[in-house]
C-alpha cells in the first residue's frame, strides 16, 4: 500500500524558560512551522509546579511556567519529546507535574513515562493525510533518570526511554601493560574487585584492562563506543510496531556524546544507532542535545539530522536555582541567579555565552512521498549571540551567511551535499 505524501518540520532543542513575546520575527518563523503536517520540537525543560529540585540535574535545573507549552503550540508545534538530561531535574514529582501539563495541553509527547514500556512506546499524531508515530530516546542522562521496566511482581519506575552505551579505549600493547601495572600499583580497581568478590560487580572481560571507571583493550590508540543491545532492540521493536500501526515513523534522539572533543561530530554509536533505526523502518531521525549543529546524513534516501542545534535557548534566565548550583561555584545565600550565571560564564567569556554556534541553528522541513524524502530544506535561525542576556535565546530567521556553509561542511563529511540557494539550503538527493 502506498503512503500518503506528508510534509514535516523539525527543530532542535526548545530550552524555553520564559514566555514568548509576540513579534513579527516570531510569526515569520511560525508561518514556516505551521506550513507542515507534522511539526516537531524537543522540549528541554520542566513545568514542575511546586516540586522540589532533585539532588542532580542535567547541568542547569530547567524550570519553566506551564504557559510555555501554549506558546510552542501557538507557534504551530503539534508534537514533542522530552526524554533528555533535564527530565528529572525536579524529581519524580516534577516529571509527573510536567506530564500532566502536557496532557492538559493536548500536544503529542513521547519519550517519558511511568515505566519503561510507557516511555518507549510510540505515540501517534493524527493528521488529515495519515498517522505519524513518534519515539523519543536519550543517551545523555544520570542513571537515576532511566525508566524502570514493569514486572509481574514489581512496579516499574518513572523516567526516560534511555539509550545506554559502553566506551572502550584502545592502546598499543606496551602502553596497555603500563596502564595495568599502574592500576595494580595505585589500587584504583580495588573497590571494584571487592564488589565482584561480593557478587555486586562483574569481572572485566578477557583481554581488557580496567582503570577505575574506564575499560581498555589492545589496539591502535583510540576509542570505541557501542549502544546497549537491549536498548537498541527495544527501539527497533517500537519502530516495527509503529510502521504497522501508522504511516510514518520519526525517532527523536537526544545526545551530547561527541567523537573526540568536537561537539559538532557525533560519537560513533550514535551514527550506528541512527542508521539502525532507518534500517528498521524509521523515516527520519531527529537529533538534538549538544546545543550546536551537527551534519545531515542521507541514509537509504531518508534524513538523519544528527543535531539541529538550539531553537530556543533560555538557559540563562531561569527564575530560580537550588543551592546545589551555587555550591558548585562557592556561592552563598546572598547571591542570586544573575550572579550564578555570571560566575558560570565568567561574565560571558566562556561556555555557551561565548560560543556563537550555540546561538545559530536551522529549521528543517522536508517532504516524504512513500518511503523516500523528495525535498529537504534547511532554513537558518539565529538566537542573538552577543546581545544582552535578557534578549538572547529567542529565535528569528537569520541572514547570517556562515550558517549554511558551516552545516554543508559538516554534512559533506557524512556524504551529503547541500546546495545553497539564497537563504535556504537544499539537500541534494
Amino acid at each position: 500500500m502506498s503512503l500518503p505524501p506528508m510534509r514535516f518540520v523539525a527543530t532542535g532543542d526548545s530550552f524555553i524558560t520564559r514566555r514568548l513575546a509576540s513579534s513579527e520575527a516570531l510569526w515569520q518563523l511560525a508561518d514556516i512551522v505551521r506550513d507542515a503536517d507534522a511539526r516537531f520540537t524537543n522540549f528541554e525543560v520542566l513545568t514542575p509546579g511546586d516540586a522540589f529540585p532533585f539532588a542532580v540535574s542535567g547541568g542547569t535545573w530547567a524550570k519553566a511556567p506551564e504557559g510555555v507549552i501554549h506558546d510552542l503550540q501557538t507557534m504551530g508545534f503539534n508534537m514533542l519529546t522530552w526524554s533528555n538530561n533535564h527530565t528529572l531535574d525536579y524529581g519524580y514529582e516534577g516529571l509527573a507535574n510536567t506530564a500532566a501539563a502536557l496532557d492538559r495541553s493536548g500536544i503529542l509527547h513521547a519519550g517519558v513515562g511511568r515505566n519503561l514500556a510507557e516511555a518507549a512506546a510510540p505515540k501517534y499524531l493524527e493528521c488529515p493525510q495519515g498517522r505519524v508515530a513518534l519515539i523519543g530516546i536519550c543517551s545523555t542522562f544520570h542513571e537515576t533518570s532511566a525508566a524502570g521496566q514493569q514486572r509481574p511482581d514489581a512496579m516499574g519506575r518513572p523516567g526516560i526511554n534511555m539509550l545506554r552505551f559502553t566506551t572502550t579505549y584502545t592502546l598499543p600493547r606496551e602502553q596497555l601493560a603500563a596502564l595495568e601495572a599502574m592500576a595494580s600499583a595505585c589500587g584504583v580497581n580495588d573497590g571494584h574487585a571487592m564488589r565482584v568478590k561480593a557478587g555486586f560487580g562483574k569481572a572485566p572481560e578477557a583481554g581488557t584492562v580496567l582503570f577505575g571507571q574506564h575499560t581498555f583493550k589492545e589496539g591502535s590508540a583510540g576509542v570505541q563506543t557501542e549502544a546497549n543491545k537491549a536498548d537498541v532492540a527495544r527501539t527497533l521493536a517500537g519502530i516495527s510496531e509503529a510502521r504497522r500501526q501508522g504511516d510514518y515513523v520519526l525517532v527523536s534522539l537526544h545526545a551530547h556524546e561527541a567523537l573526540g572533543t568536537d561537539k559538532a561530530v557525533p560519537a560513533a554509536f550514535l551514527v550506528d544507532f541512527s542508521r539502525a533505526c532507518i534500517d528498521a523502518g524509521a523515516h527520519a531521525v531527529i537529533g538534538h542535545g549538544p546545543h550546536v549543529l551537527r551534519g545531515v546524513e542521507m541514509y537509504k534516501k531518508r534524513p538523519i539530522f544528527h543535531s539541529l542545534g538550539n531553537f530556543i535557548f533560555h538557559n540563562e534566565t531561569i527564575p530560580h536555582l537550588p543551592q546545589d548550583f551555587y555550591d558548585k561555584f562557592g556561592m552563598g545565600l546572598t547571591e542570586n541567579v544573575a550572579d550564578a550565571i555570571d560566575k558560570r560564564s565568567d561574565t560571558n567569556t566562556k561556555g555557551f555565552a561565548a560560543d556563537p554556534w550555540a546561538w545559530k541553528s536551522v529549521v528543517a522541513r522536508w517532504n516524504m512521498v512513500g518511503d523516500e524524502a523528495n525535498l529537504i530544506e534547511l532554513i537558518p535561525v539565529e538566537l542573538g549571540f552577543g546581545v544582552e542576556r535578557s534578549r538572547r535565546g529567542t529565535p528569528r530567521l537569520s541572514e547570517d551567511e556562515d550558517i549554511l556553509p558551516h552545516l554543508a561542511k559538516l554534512s559533506e563529511a557524512m556524504g551529503t551535499r547541500i546546495e545553497i540557494d539564497g537563504n535556504i539550503g537544499r539537500v541534494v538527493l
